[in-house]
């Protein structure tokens, strides 16, 4: 019991980014821009998605559920991390360190959870569209969502109960710019041989069953598009396909890289630059792959953009 005391009550230090001050303060600028770019990107599209009663439809929905999450994604490590840096407080408590790993693993997995549930809406509108306003009812999509929300909690309290059960006696310095399950694992004096498992076996259960959900709800979809006669028709299936797998390629590949590569491969330049990828540029690119190529959005967005001048101009 007085172990886990003195585990409860440790501080870590967050090293930031694997580069020299001068180079930490320029990236922490970028990682600024980026987080406003984020923020200001996807509350465009939760009020345009909930403003624009065109815009009320199962995809539109997931889509403001996919801009909240990433909004709040980026907001549980990039503010910290660039006030760290500015104020050269690099430390971080224990229970601090604890409730960003469990928001951090939340947000992570309903991201991609959303995706799965995104791709299976643009599967039900191509492949079975007599059916689709029938199968995809607001009732069905908030019990969706909902559903989710809980799963990714239950999960992130699974990872965050077995790190607060670890005993962390030799070092107390994170290379990296947020309290991530690796670093923490590998500071670790405990044997973590079980929370290694639980990462394969729970994580890759969790993260693997909604990519491969994503993969045979496209693989239908592209089959069904090659059947369609309208080039029209076609071009505009594959559009958002493109869009679609191109944030799913980009989120899945760097996360795997972090998560389900041999340890042996992880160094903390890779590990940064690979959550760099999927926890901050992805949340930032999403709002512009979904919205630069859809007429509907756009008309949407000039809608909220005019209100807001008038407003203004009043």
């Amino acid at each position: 019991m007085e172990e886990r005391n003195l585990t409860v009550i440790r501080e870590f230090v967050l090293l930031g980014l694997p580069s020299s001050v001068e180079q930490q303060h320029l990236l922490s600028v970028l990682f600024l821009c980026t987080y406003l770019v984020t923020t200001l990107g996807n509350t465009f599209i939760i009020m345009t998605t909930g403003f624009d009663s065109h815009l009320h439809s199962p995809m539109y929905f997931f889509l403001g559920n996919l801009a909240f999450v990433d909004i709040c994604f980026t907001s549980t490590t990039v503010p910290r991390m660039v006030v760290s840096i500015l104020t050269g407080t690099k430390t971080i408590s224990f229970a601090a360190c604890l409730t960003q790993l469990f928001f951090f693993v939340s947000f992570v997995n309903m991201d991609s959870l959303l995706l799965c549930v995104m791709a299976y809406d643009r599967y039900v509108a191509i492949c079975q569209p007599l059916r689709y306003t029938a199968t995809m009812n607001l009732r069905l999509c908030v019990q969706l969502v909902a559903a989710l929300w809980l799963v990714t909690y239950l999960h992130a309290l699974l990872h965050t109960s077995l790190i607060a059960h670890l005993s962390f006696c030799a070092s107390n310095i994170i290379h990296h710019f947020f309290c991530d399950l690796n670093p923490l694992l590998q500071l670790s004096c405990s044997d973590v041989s079980f929370n290694v498992m639980i990462i394969f076996a729970v994580g890759g259960l969790l993260a693997l069953t909604p990519l491969v959900c994503i993969l045979v709800s496209y693989g239908l979809i592209f089959s069904t598009v090659l059947k369609i006669t309208s080039t029209q028709g076609k071009q505009r299936a594959v559009s958002t396909c493109g869009c679609h797998l191109s944030a799913v390629v980009l989120f899945y590949g760097t996360a795997i890289a972090v998560y389900f590569s041999p340890s042996s491969s992880h160094t903390p330049e890779s590990d940064t630059l690979s959550t760099f990828m999927y926890s901050v540029v992805a949340p930032m690119l999403n709002p512009f792959i979904y919205t630069l190529r859809n007429k509907d959005m756009k008309r949407g967005l000039q809608k909220i953009l005019s209100r807001c001048t008038v407003f203004q101009q009043q």
